[in-house]
């Protein structure tokens, strides 16, 4: 009787990102915090012009302005070229952490995703504004008499939070765990 051959490479399974569907979870998250930085800076240019303060609080006003620069406005007076660096900067950290959230393994690393969930959603957000306006809008401005933290946005808050739970996760939870 003749051997019969099986082809086994029909029964592999396809290779499927560690995380599976819940990734998308983080994905979603990201997308909301998208949502949530457009439709409030949506709201700041439909109510205000550039420059324009309202005051909410003793050391809080809304106020309207337009960052071509980077954090703290790094690189804003360039003359434009930045812009298309920072896009670029956006584009492929943001690749590379949706890549991230989908090879991470299923257990253990929530803090580390949701962090990467908000950067994600931060960067994305930013460089939504930079595509459509050339700049990034900031609303948010604290102070206190003649100090004043560099006005932000949505998007900033989450890239800040996400970057100090990523942190967090790298330098206390992966040592506590040994790893």
């Amino acid at each position: 009787m003749p051997e019969e051959h099986t082809d086994t490479t029909a029964m592999v399974p396809a290779p499927v990102p560690a995380n599976g569907w819940r990734s998308m979870w983080w994905i979603a998250l990201a997308l909301l915090v998208v949502l949530v930085d457009q439709l409030t800076k949506q709201a700041i240019m439909d109510g205000f012009i550039e420059y324009q303060r309202q005051n909410v609080l003793p050391f809080f006003d809304l106020v309207r302005l337009h960052n071509t620069g980077a954090a703290f406005s790094f690189l804003a007076g360039e003359g434009g070229w930045q812009n298309q660096l920072f896009m670029a900067i956006a584009a492929v950290v943001s690749l590379g952490i949706t890549w991230w959230l989908a090879v991470l393994p299923r257990r253990g690393k929530v803090v580390l995703a949701l962090g990467l969930a908000l950067v994600l959603g931060g960067a994305l957000g930013n460089l939504i504004d930079r595509l459509l306006y050339g700049y990034v809008v900031d609303f948010l401005l604290f102070y206190w008499r003649d100090w004043s933290y560099p006005a932000f946005n949505i998007a900033d808050s989450a890239i800040t939070c996400g970057a100090i739970l990523i942190v967090f996760d790298g330098l206390v939870l992966e040592r506590r765990a040994g790893r």
